[in-house]
C-alpha cells in the first residue's frame, strides 16, 4: 500500500468529510481514507497497481475542491 497526504483547498464542513471520504474510498483500490478539515488534508492508502493518485485527485477536485 502507499500512503500519502493530500492538500485539499475548500473543505469546511462535515459535508465535505463525507463526501471526500465517501467517493475516493468508493474508488477501486483506496484502502483508506481520512480528512482533516482544520488541518486541509486528507490522507489515503491504496494499491498503486489498482488505482493512481492522479485519479483520487480528480475524484476530490471533480466534487469541488482544490487539490495542490
Amino acid at each position: 500500500m502507499q500512503e500519502t497526504t493530500l492538500n485539499v483547498k475548500g473543505m469546511s464542513c462535515s459535508h465535505c468529510v463525507s463526501s471526500i471520504e465517501g467517493n475516493v474510498g468508493n474508488l477501486n483500490g483506496v484502502d483508506r481514507v481520512k480528512v482533516h478539515l482544520n488541518e486541509g488534508q486528507v490522507d489515503v492508502s491504496f494499491d498503486s497497481a489498482t488505482v493512481d493518485l492522479d485519479t483520487i485527485t480528480e475524484e476530490i477536485e471533480d466534487q469541488g475542491y482544490d487539490v495542490g
